[in-house]
């Protein structure tokens, strides 16, 4: 049995792996005994910064070996870590940084040439911000950081180790909702490790793999099913920084990756590179290929052209990071129209709008249930009740119908969310964003299927009387003001949106319009 609480999984895999890599990062190699020494050294620089157990430390960076380090060490002295996504721009991160009052931010600035403190700063004055009393950049500040943690004595970091228990709360992973204002969702250290381990196991890990994780890390995909999963099993992690086709490929053949799961895009891209021939990607023995809808073909091509021994598909949210998974040695057709059946320590349960189950083949809400759910949302009770109910279910707002042998396969989402290369974007969010601009009067924000991305956005946009505005400029404007996948690709003007009896906007109609 794995561990239930972070510092004790570190110590459990130091003493079980020892010299063997943990991450390979170029050039950088460090040893699951040495990660721990790394982890106690950050989880120092943190108390030395005033960090007390139950502080939130947020981390705005990419795919890196001091991610890992930054997030292990706040763990290591019971705070929790808050995840910024690297495309946010510099009101997002306000937000989260204000809702989560986090106290430290450790930020990769200068990644893809953004100013991060920048943005951040003019979003936020420093003065609107009380709680951020420090900023730690790993780049120019990370070395000054760990020398302030050296005054602080090892015993110390070592006690409030040993002081942080199954239930604290390991991570807050904010996501935005139906509303457009961002929920935290929150883990405990036993549901953080135990997603990373039945992910671990569904996919067989073990000291022998190398796990390329594309995803990042301040998605629970690339954390929980990337990072800590590896964790669990002594399999070394290889960050990938961003994804580029060639320079993937070309760490499959040098590294022998024999792990690499991901969005449907990244496989779609590198089964139709004109290149691939031109690498040895022998080495690949494991997928899972989730979070969109999937071409049928998908999970074959996988197999015969990238030569996957295995594949698989899952099913989970922020909430419950996996929830289903495929059976083993599925037929792949099978696996591109299903997500498979709950994990072990999950329920699944497909109900009408009484809460009364549905028949086999017949569509209804997904409801989960089971130990790896979610905590709550982070000082939101009212949220939390709305989304578990007093018998423990999450309602995830997720249209499903299981078949016959008990595998569910998502048909449509209740909340409209809709996903572009991975990424889930919410249409209130961007509708919010649009709703400011002076000449939109209401907007609405579907997502129309695309060959690449799976899912981009399109906005159909009513403007107020008397003023005039271009779809390059709203476009622009959502730049400014949202992440990139966020972004509506296209804008549709109208000058009335359809509506139902009781005035609600059909964006089932609009999915299918021009």
């Amino acid at each position: 049995m794995t561990s239930t609480t972070m510092p004790a999984l570190l110590e459990q895999a130091a003493a079980t792996h020892g010299q063997h890599p943990a991450i390979v990062d170029g050039p950088t190699i460090i040893t699951y005994a040495g990660l721990r020494d790394a982890v106690v050294a950050a989880a120092r620089g943190y108390r030395a910064l005033g960090v007390e157990p139950g502080d939130r430390v947020a981390i705005w960076a990419p795919n890196r070996v001091e991610y890992v380090i930054a997030l292990l060490g706040a763990q290591q002295i019971g705070a929790s870590v808050v995840p910024l996504n690297t495309r946010y721009r510099g009101h997002e991160a306000r937000v989260v940084l204000e809702r989560s009052r986090a106290v430290v931010l450790v930020v990769a600035n200068g990644f893809l040439g953004t100013d991060y403190v920048a943005l951040l700063r003019e979003a936020a004055p420093a003065d609107e911000l009380p709680h951020l009393r420090e900023i730690v950049d790993l780049d120019s500040g990370w070395a000054d950081f760990l020398a302030g943690g050296e005054q602080v004595p090892v015993a110390e970091v070592e006690r409030l180790a040993a002081e942080v228990t199954p239930d604290t709360v390991a991570d807050i992973l904010f996501t935005s909702g139906t509303t457009g204002v961002p929920k935290g969702v929150m883990s405990s250290h036993a549901q953080t490790i135990g997603v990373a381990e039945v992910w671990a196991e569904g996919a067989g890990l073990s000291e022998a793999d190398r796990y390329a994780i594309v995803n990042p890390f301040f998605h629970s995909f690339g954390y929980k099913a990337g990072a800590i999963a590896s964790l669990t099993a002594g399999t070394t992690i290889h960050p990938v920084l961003t994804f580029d086709p060639e320079g993937l490929m070309r760490l499959i053949q040098d590294a022998g990756i024999t792990v690499l799961p991901g969005a449907p895009t990244i496989f779609t891209t590198l089964i139709n590179h004109p290149r691939r021939t031109e690498f040895d990607l022998s080495s690949l023995r494991f997928s899972i290929a989730g979070a969109a809808t999937v071409p049928e073909t998908l999970f074959e091509q996988m197999q015969d052209v990238l030569g996957f021994d295995e594949v698989a598909q899952a099913y989970g949210l922020t909430e419950c990071v996996v929830a289903t998974r495929s059976r083993a040695n599925e037929d792949p057709r099978h696996i591109a129209e299903t997500t498979g059946p709950g994990v072990p320590g999950i329920e699944v349960r497909v109900v009408d709008e009484t809460g009364a189950d549905r028949p086999v083949g017949e569509d209804g809400e997904v409801w989960l249930r089971g130990a790896n759910v979610m905590l709550g949302y982070f000082e939101d009770p009212e949220a939390t009740a709305a989304a578990i109910d007093p018998d423990g279910w999450l309602h995830t707002g997720d249209v499903g119908r299981l078949d016959e042998h008990g595998c569910l396969k998502i048909t449509d989402r209740i909340k409209d969310m809709f996903i572009v290369g991975g990424f889930n974007v919410y249409p209130a969010e961007v509708e919010n964003a649009l709703a400011a601009h002076p000449a939109v009067m209401e907007s609405a924000v579907v997502g129309v299927p695309d060959e690449r991305m799976g899912s981009v956005g399109r906005a159909h946009v009513v403007l107020r009387p008397g003023t005039t505005a271009t779809a390059d400029e709203l476009i622009g404007w959502a730049r400014e003001r949202l992440a990139n996948f966020k972004v509506p690709r296209e804008v549709v003007f109208a000058t009335e949106l359809p509506r139902n009896a009781s005035g609600k906007v059909l964006k089932t109609d609009l999915r299918t319009a021009g």
